[in-house]
Parts: structure tokens; C-alpha cells; sequence
């Protein structure tokens, strides 16, 4: 049981690792593109597709940038179903817990805003359908959908609020989830290293009482 518990725990610290630094990835190659990409409708696909063929190594960045931003995805969820088989619930994991599944939100988030901002047929209209969805939430619908559209019609207002979302508030989210998470691992590390050696004190300490005895 305890070589199950520590295989699972130095799993979920791996893997908190990895998230952090697919979050670091995708950050810094979003910074990058951001020096040639341009967040107005009918300018963004072609800047992305001029990033893609004429920028040094412009393909490589962007492709990396995709990569580590649905890998992360990946990762989160992964990470999530380590720590349910885990079963811990100290204080430390149950911060874990709650940063892990903020984070796996934020990730989803960043793939979903990014759905438009390469102004594609595609992705335009997958927005507008997904855009219906959300207008039909009761109460918050409609004001949800003018926070992200702007208040009309899908244009450049919208990408430029989607492109602020995605590059400023979730991008920065998703770091600081990551941090915190990668930090209560650790925290619960930690604690139970600390347990295990107070354990296996106690157990020396007994067997010595015992040999003392029977000696006497």
C-alpha cells in the first residue's frame, strides 16, 4: 500500500512539473507571436499565416504553442484522475485538488477563446454556434455573450476581447494555478515524509524497548 501512495504522490508531483512548464511553453511562444500577430478581424488569419511562412521559425513557435496548450489540457485531466486514485484529502491536497481543477478550467478556457482569434471560416462559425449556446444560459446569457462580443456583432471588438481574455487574464491564471499546485504538491510531500519518519522513529523505538526487555 505505502510503495501505491508513494508511487501516485511522486506521479502527481511529476506531472505538476509538467504542467508548469507547459504553461511557461505556451506563455513565451504566445509572447512571441504576439510581437507579429494582429487581433483584428480579416488581418488575423493572414498575420498568423504570414507568421507561419515568412517569420523565422514563425512555424515552429506557432506549432509549439498549440501543442503545449492542448498537451497541457491533457495533463490537468490526468492529473486529476492521479490525485482521485491518490485519495488524499489533507489540507496541502485539497489545495492541489482546487488548483488542479481550476487549472484544467483555465486550460479549456484558453482553447476555447483561441477558437476565433486565427479568423478562420472554421472557427468563425464554430464561434457563433457556441456563442448561441451561451446566450441561451438563464439570467447571465446575454451578458455574457456582450462581454465577449462586445455588444454586437462578431467583429474586431470580439477578437480583441477574446485576444485580451486569452493573453492577459487567463494566461496569467493558468501560471499562477500551476504554481500553487506544483506548490501544495510539494507541501504534501513534505508532510507525509515527515509522517513516514516519525513512523519509522516510533517503530525503532519500540523495537528497542522490546530487545531491552528480553535481555533483561
Amino acid at each position: 500500500m505505502k510503495s501505491y501512495e508513494f508511487v501516485l504522490r511522486r506521479l502527481a508531483t511529476i506531472l505538476s512539473v509538467a504542467i508548469i512548464s507547459l504553461s511557461v511553453m505556451a506563455a513565451v511562444t504566445g509572447i512571441l507571436l504576439s510581437f507579429y500577430y494582429e487581433p483584428v478581424a480579416g488581418r488575423a488569419y493572414q498575420s498568423l499565416n504570414w507568421i507561419d511562412t515568412e517569420i523565422p521559425n514563425g512555424l515552429l513557435i506557432h506549432s509549439i504553442h498549440d501543442i503545449a496548450g492542448n498537451a497541457l489540457i491533457v495533463t490537468a485531466l490526468i492529473q486529476i484522475v492521479v490525485m482521485f486514485l491518490g485519495r488524499q484529502f489533507r489540507s496541502s491536497w485539497l489545495t492541489a485538488w482546487i488548483s488542479g481543477i481550476l487549472l484544467t478550467l483555465t486550460g479549456i478556457g484558453l482553447s476555447w477563446t483561441a477558437i476565433i482569434l486565427d479568423w478562420s471560416q472554421v472557427g468563425y462559425w464554430r464561434f457563433r454556434i457556441e456563442l448561441s449556446t451561451i446566450e441561451a444560459i438563464p439570467f447571465i446569457g446575454g451578458t455574457l455573450r456582450n462581454i465577449l462580443t462586445g455588444g454586437g456583432a462578431v467583429n474586431t471588438t470580439t477578437v480583441a476581447h477574446l485576444y485580451t481574455i486569452h493573453s492577459y487574464l487567463l494566461s496569467v491564471g493558468a501560471i499562477a494555478l500551476a504554481i500553487v499546485h506544483l506548490w501544495s504538491l510539494l507541501q504534501q510531500e513534505k508532510e507525509m515524509k515527515g509522517a513516514v519518519a516519525e513512523t519509522s522513529l516510533m517503530t525503532s523505538e519500540v523495537k528497542t524497548e522490546e530487545t531491552t526487555f528480553s535481555q533483561i
